[in-house]
């Protein structure tokens, strides 16, 4: 590589990649978990390593985090994430992780260091355990499995859509 193009590459912005999985239950309710780091519950998900690609990171919260023998299916969301005082922009890719059955939700195990609790939640329940932007998110990608569509949001509001 040249030095020029290593100059380049230096100075293109920087962007945080996430990636994150919807799982719901046969009765409508989506799997949420309680990090042991946040004050706040999210859909399961991590931020994508370097040299690793979205489904993979995935994959890899599905296995490591839930303890699940899951592939994750198609993209359901991308979400661009503006910045804000204590985080740079980025990009949260939600996959949809099925329905899962009661045999599997009993497999799930938390890694005790990252993840105090799980939980099956309703819509209300949903709207007193995720932030707003989260609630949008999680929200849009039940809507695009619905529908069978993928959906681009802006800080979880969808953009393009008629």
């Amino acid at each position: 590589m040249t030095p020029e193009r290593a100059e380049y590459l230096a100075g293109l912005p920087k962007k945080r990649i996430a990636a994150g999985v919807l799982f719901s239950d046969d009765a409508g309710r989506s799997l949420v978990v309680e990090p042991t780091y946040q004050t706040y519950w999210k859909l399961p998900g991590a931020v994508v390593d370097a040299d690793e690609s979205p489904f993979a990171a995935t994959a890899r919260v599905i296995r490591d985090e839930l303890s699940l023998s899951a592939d994750p299916g198609r993209l359901l969301a991308i979400d661009w994430v503006p910045p804000d005082p204590n985080r740079i922009e980025g990009l949260v890719f939600v996959y949809d992780g099925g329905i899962l059955s009661a045999g599997q939700t009993a497999h799930i195990a938390l890694p005790p260091s990252e993840l105090r609790s799980w939980a099956w939640c309703d819509d209300a329940e949903l709207r007193t355990h995720l932030p707003d932007r989260m609630l949008r998110r999680a929200n849009a990608a039940r809507q695009a499995r619905t529908e069978g569509s993928t959906i681009y949001l802006e800080d979880g509001v969808p953009v393009g859509r008629d």
